[in-house]
């Protein structure tokens, strides 16, 4: 038998022997809907359930519907030079060279559409930068490469390491080396599986969810302890740069209960790649549920990965 099945087998081992401890936690997180995730064949956003996120989707269509219209002008223009100010349509050329009219044009109207980008733009970005009183606050440090997480008003800490044939704490227990990550194999998809995860979700999946009430305002609070990395949540709008020595904040309001993606997106070394970010949003009832028995398996640190991954993933 080849050693990954046997490690297979034992992470699997050790979840059925711990799941009976945590059956009601596993019960109030499973069926969720994978809403925030890319879908093969599908173009454009993610779904946005978010109000900032909304916000952004209708500003980047708005600026691309009035980038085709300036590209259609100008092009119009383009053709009309050519066609009718050619050597042959126009033999003896003009002898100006200058417009007043026209240059005072062609600087005013930029301008009025930079106001008026201004106009909408800024809104968005104040509404995505002015913090608002959180209801639930969460603190993420980047590490090269994975998230450390801690819910500091009710005692919770935990890493979040993508799920994959050699994750740096297996469920073993033991410290395993760091192998290469983008190797799918039958241990990776045993985790998955496991775990609640769809086989396509791999590279998107962490061991450990961080676990949010759905329609409660949440901010983020980031910081790097290595190099800069930066916290984005596509569905949600955000992306936040985890700087170390500095604190920075990202708030959003999740609109719809389902579990949700994103990665570090910020080039932070080898590994940048693999170091993803996985939040699911949950019920109220379901996330005081979590939360209970969260507070007895994550309440002193980072725990083995088997029983993380069964108090925040199943």
């Amino acid at each position: 038998m080849r050693f990954s099945s046997l490690v297979a087998g034992g992470f699997l081992a050790a979840v059925s022997g711990l799941s009976s401890t945590a059956t009601w936690a596993q019960d109030s997180l499973q069926g969720l809907e994978p809403v925030g995730k890319p879908f093969n064949g599908f173009m454009g956003f993610q779904p946005a359930v978010t109000k900032t996120a909304r916000d952004l989707q209708w500003l980047d269509n708005a600026l691309l519907l009035m980038c085709v219209v300036i590209v259609v002008f100008v092009t119009a223009l383009l053709a009309i030079v050519v066609l009718r100010y050619n050597q042959r349509a126009n033999p003896k050329p003009a002898t100006f060279t200058h417009n007043s009219l026209l240059e005072v044009g062609w600087t005013l109207i930029p301008i009025a559409i930079l106001v008026f980008i201004g106009s909408f733009s800024l809104p968005i970005l104040f509404e995505e930068q002015e913090i608002p009183t959180a209801e639930l606050t969460i603190k993420a440090t980047g590490h090269q490469w994975y998230w450390s997480y801690e819910y500091p008003d009710d005692g919770i800490a935990f890493d979040s390491f993508l799920v994959d044939g050699s994750t740096k704490v297996d469920a073993l227990g033991a410290d395993q080396p760091m192998g290469t990550p983008e190797i799918n194999d039958e241990t990776a998809q045993l985790k998955l599986k496991a775990l609640g995860y769809a086989p396509d979700e791999f590279l998107l999946a962490t061991d450990t969810a961080v676990v949010i009430p759905v329609n409660k305002v949440v901010v983020v609070q980031l910081t790097g302890a290595d190099v800069i990395h930066a916290w984005s949540m596509p569905a949600f709008g955000v992306m936040q740069s985890a700087v170390p020595g500095r604190l920075s904040e990202v708030w959003f309001k999740a609109e719809k209960e389902g579990v949700y993606f994103g990665q570090c997106t910020s080039l932070c070394g080898k590994s940048h790649a693999y170091m993803p970010i996985t939040v699911k949003v949950v019920s109220q009832q379901a996330y005081d549920a979590w939360l209970a028995n969260a507070k007895l398996t994550l309440a002193s640190g980072p725990a083995p990965a088997a029983a993380v991954a069964i108090a925040a993933n199943n």
